[in-house]
């Protein structure tokens, strides 16, 4: 019988290391992802601002008044006359 508790209290003993180690093992990992999110969102922010940054420049380049003074200073393009300009109606 005192075997049998022996027995008993070395496999309870055994149960409570191995959850102890299970449970500093899931801390450890919620730390490792937690930093991985982390990263990640500052990587996400750090994008945002970059799209941001190329709309308002796509913006800026594709404005009808710089292709108006591109067309005109370095293509030589102007505008037609008025008598040259015919209105089509359908």
């Amino acid at each position: 019988m005192r075997t049998l508790g022996i027995l008993a209290v070395g496999v309870l003993l055994l149960a409570v290391v191995v959850t102890g180690i299970a449970v500093v093992w899931a801390r450890h990992q919620d730390r490792v992802a937690f930093v991985q999110l982390s990263n990640l969102q500052n990587r996400r922010d750090a994008l945002n601002v970059e799209f941001g940054r190329l709309e308002l420049e796509q913006a800026t380049w594709a404005s009808p008044s710089r292709i108006e003074q591109i067309a005109r200073g370095q293509l030589g393009m102007i505008s037609p006359p008025a008598s040259s300009v015919e209105m089509i109606h359908e």
